[in-house]
C-alpha cells in the first residue's frame, strides 16, 4: 500500500473536527470534510473552531467528482450512519482504508458490507473530553485512538500505514493484539458513563468524586460484562478498575456524548447501548433490570427535549 497523504474525515462533531484540525495542521496530508445539504455550506463558510482556533477545512459534496482519499475516518452519531455512508462513494478507491470512531459495536460491519470489509479497521477513541457547542470543539485531554485488524499478532501494511499517518500528526495511537475485546472494552465504557451522565447530567467530575454515581456506571457496565462472556468476549471486572484509571485523566467539567446531546436536545445513541443490552439480554435468557430502566428513563428525557 502507498503512504497515506489524503484524508476525509465523515461528521464534524466533537471527534471528527478534533481529528481533522490535526491532520490539517500538518503540511504532509490533504484534509477534507465529507458534508451535504446545509452542513455542507455552513462548513464552507463558518468552518469549525477547535480550541479557539479557526479552521476553514475544505468540504466535499458527495455529488462531487473527487479523487480516493488513502484514509477516511466516520466520526458519525449512529443514526445518521445508513444515510451517510453513501456520501462516501466518490472517495473509496482499491487502497482507501477506512476507520470509524463511532460508539458501539456494528458501525465497522456496517462499512464492511457497503465497500469491502478488507478497506476497514477496527478502531475506538479513548480518553478525548472533547465537546461540542455550535461549531466550536473544545478539549483539554486528546485521548488515543486504539486500532487494527481483528487480530493484531502479524501486523498488516494497512495498519502500518495508518500507524505511520498517526505518528506524523501526532495522534496518540495503540494496536492491541484482540481489537475485538477493545471493541467490546469501550463499548462497556459507553454503557455505563454515557448513560449515566445523561440520566444524572453529570460531568466527568461527578463519577471521580461520587460513590453513588461511580456505583450506577459499574452496574450499568457489570451487566454487559455477563452478555460478553456468553458470546466469548473475556471482559471482567478488572475491565471496569482499567476503565475507571482513565476517567482520572479526564477533565472534570468535561461531558459525554450522550449527555452533551441531552443538554441540546438531540437524540441520543441510547438505542445502541441500553437497546443493545436489553435485546441481548433476552436473547441470552439473562435479566438487565438497570439498563432497562435507563432505557426507559433516557426515552422520556429524549421525548420532554422534543416536546418542550
Amino acid at each position: 500500500m502507498k503512504e497515506i497523504t489524503t484524508v476525509a474525515i465523515l461528521g464534524a462533531g466533537a471527534m471528527g473536527a478534533a481529528y481533522a484540525s490535526r491532520f490539517f495542521d500538518s503540511s504532509l496530508f490533504s484534509t477534507v470534510l465529507v458534508a451535504r445539504d446545509s452542513r455542507h455550506e455552513r462548513l464552507k463558510v463558518e468552518g469549525c473552531v477547535v480550541n479557539g482556533k479557526q479552521y476553514l477545512i475544505p468540504v466535499v459534496h458527495p455529488d462531487d467528482p473527487s479523487q480516493a482519499c488513502d484514509l477516511i475516518i466516520v466520526a458519525l452519531k449512529s443514526h445518521n450512519l445508513t444515510e451517510a455512508v453513501p456520501y462516501l462513494k466518490n472517495l473509496v478507491g482499491a487502497e482507501t482504508t477506512i476507520i470509524s470512531v463511532m460508539n458501539g459495536l456494528d458501525s465497522e460491519e456496517y462499512l464492511g458490507s457497503v465497500y469491502g470489509m478488507d478497506k476497514v479497521l477496527y478502531a475506538i477513541a479513548l480518553g478525548i473530553d472533547a465537546v461540542r457547542e455550535g461549531n466550536s470543539v473544545t478539549y483539554t485531554n486528546p485521548g488515543k485512538i486504539l486500532f487494527g485488524q481483528a487480530d493484531n499478532s502479524d501486523l498488516s501494511e494497512r495498519v502500518l500505514c495508518v500507524q505511520e499517518a498517526f505518528q506524523k500528526v501526532g495522534i496518540a495511537y495503540e494496536t492491541p493484539l484482540d481489537m475485538i475485546r477493545m471493541l467490546w472494552w469501550k463499548f462497556m465504557i459507553n454503557v455505563g458513563i454515557n448513560q449515566a451522565s445523561a440520566v444524572m447530567r453529570a460531568p466527568y467530575g461527578v463519577f471521580q468524586t461520587s460513590q453513588d454515581g461511580e456505583s450506577l456506571m459499574s452496574e450499568l457496565m457489570r451487566e454487559l460484562i455477563m452478555l460478553a462472556r456468553q458470546v466469548g468476549v473475556n471482559l471482567k471486572e478488572q475491565d471496569i478498575d482499567d476503565w475507571n484509571a482513565v476517567l482520572k485523566t479526564l477533565s472534570p467539567k468535561g461531558k459525554t456524548s450522550m449527555l452533551q446531546d441531552i443538554e441540546a436536545g438531540r437524540k441520543t445513541e441510547v438505542e445502541i447501548f441500553a437497546g443493545k443490552v436489553v435485546d441481548m439480554g433476552k436473547s441470552c435468557g439473562i435479566l438487565t433490570p438497570v439498563n432497562q430502566t435507563l432505557l426507559s428513563i433516557i426515552h422520556v428525557l429524549e421525548t420532554d427535549r422534543r416536546e418542550s
